[in-house]
């Protein structure tokens, strides 16, 4: 007979504006515990040092964490100019330097060449797999390879402030998988001076923003209480990049068996497009609209 997952039935995201020093799966499972839930995820790391949006599924909501993955994301980082690190941030050991400093025209100039869809490689020290090894474990252990490019689109990125000779400023708007790591590592060799990211935040993510996120502080201080519940929001914010149905009694009942069920119709959904159903407010399943009906690929059990 399989085990039971201890813990209680709760659902919904919790926005955390993660502090710098933790990591983001240390962050889940202080709010797993928080909460007292059966199961926790996340939308997409977040460096140790890196502070900012990092939205925390729990329950049934966590079966709509790629539709935050793959939404955008929004960045403001600073590059240190001057310094190349062998694991592109202020963590790690500094391999090349230079004196050229890059006037704000030139920076602005190079940064025309990371938008739209480009190819990126991940930095050495990243959770990328390598023959089924994550690369920074390898780079730990001095091991000599190579990491794939792979695509990224970016939909803006700009220089949004130049503190100091040594430092820029910037904002950047992009997909799934992106390293900003990567961006500052490239943008300094483009511009023939070296970089590395000193600070970064992650401003927000698909419909969540960090200035609407709750603290780990505050998450520690309502543990296991009720005012902590306040804080979660809908499973239903996990979809807001798909279109809503409306499903009727016999259909919602039909769905959440697996079974294709009836919806109404709605002017902004044709034939074929992926979709989720509601029923009384709550999402019932996402899927595939054919002919009235939508078809599920996910169910969901609030």
């Amino acid at each position: 007979m399989a085990r039971r997952k201890k813990g209680r039935d709760v659902h919904g995201w919790l926005v955390v504006d993660k502090p710098a020093g933790i990591t983001s799966n240390a962050v889940v499972n202080k709010v797993r515990w928080a909460f007292g839930a059966k199961k926790a995820g996340h939308a997409g790391t977040l460096d140790p040092e890196a502070t900012g949006v990092l939205a925390v599924a729990l329950g049934e909501a966590t079966k709509t964490v790629p539709h935050i993955t793959d939404a955008l994301k929004a960045y403001r980082f600073t590059v240190k100019l001057g310094e190349a690190t062998n694991t592109d941030d202020a963590e790690g050991e500094v391999i090349a330097t230079s004196d050229a400093r890059p006037s704000d025209d030139e920076i602005k100039a190079a940064l025309k060449a990371f938008e739209g869809d480009i190819m990126q490689i991940p930095p050495k020290f990243s959770a990328v797999k390598i023959d089924g090894e994550r690369a920074y474990k390898l780079a730990r252990d001095g091991e000599d390879f190579e990491v794939e490019a792979r695509p990224l689109y970016v939909d803006e990125i700009e220089m949004v402030a130049r503190p100091d000779a040594d430092h820029a400023v910037i904002e950047m708007v992009c997909g799934k998988g992106g390293y900003v790591r990567a961006v500052a590592r490239d943008l300094g060799a483009a511009l023939g001076c070296h970089g590395h990211v000193a600070e970064l935040r992650r401003v927000w993510s698909g419909p969540f923003e960090a200035e609407e996120g709750v603290s780990l502080d505050l998450v520690e201080k309502l543990a296991q209480t009720p005012e902590l519940d306040a804080y979660l929001r809908p499973l239903e914010q996990g979809l807001d990049d798909l279109p809503e149905l409306k499903a009727t009694v016999e259909g919602a009942t039909r769905m959440r068996h697996g079974n294709p069920g009836m919806v109404l119709a709605a002017a902004d959904v044709e034939y074929g497009d992926e979709a989720w159903a509601s029923f009384e407010g709550k999402a019932v399943a996402v899927g595939v609209y054919k002919a009235g009906e939508l078809h599920p690929s996910r169910v969901f059990n609030q």
